[in-house]
């Protein structure tokens, strides 16, 4: 056990859980500073079993990139709502039923994570993002907390880029 903490480096500095951006592209209009919360990238991997006889081996199968949720702040000006809101209708438009081409609607976002400086020490790209759910939160008379809005992203893929 002590031999475990001799190898420790001196200046060990972790990632921190509030250092972050997640960066939507401009033309969205969603502004990174009404983020809350977000996810980084979940990655299920499905197992293969290849029977022989009276064993089995496994292998890996198919995997899927999870989807995420983000957890935005509802700004008045500019609006986060509307921004989002703009989003969707890029997706699916509910006044005349149309619907948008993938290449319209589908984006790419990224997660950077910093250290104290604000250096990205960790970058994320998500290929191909859209909105699969909003929510635009509860209202009520007895609650003065901060109105949310909560969007939950699935995309084709993520790359670790560092």
């Amino acid at each position: 056990m002590s031999d475990l903490l001799n190898n420790m480096p001196i200046f060990y500095e972790p990632k921190r859980k509030n250092r972050w951006f997640f960066r939507f592209p401009s033309e969205l209009g969603i502004q990174e500073w009404t983020l809350k919360s977000a996810a980084r990238p979940k990655i299920s991997q499905n197992e293969t079993e290849i029977e022989f006889l009276n064993t089995s081996t496994w292998v890996i199968g198919r995997f899927i990139w999870e989807s995420i949720t983000v957890v935005l702040r509802d700004a008045i000006g500019p609006s986060t709502t509307q921004a989002v809101m703009e989003w969707v209708r890029l997706h699916s438009e509910s006044v005349t039923g149309r619907q948008g081409y993938a290449a319209g609607y589908k984006k790419d976002v990224e997660i950077e994570m910093i250290d104290p400086n604000g250096v990205v020490v960790e970058k994320w790209l998500l290929e191909g993002a859209m909105i699969t759910n909003a929510d635009f939160g509860d209202l009520s008379m007895d609650d003065d907390s901060i109105a949310e809005v909560s969007i939950e992203l699935r995309f084709d893929r993520a790359l670790l880029l560092y």
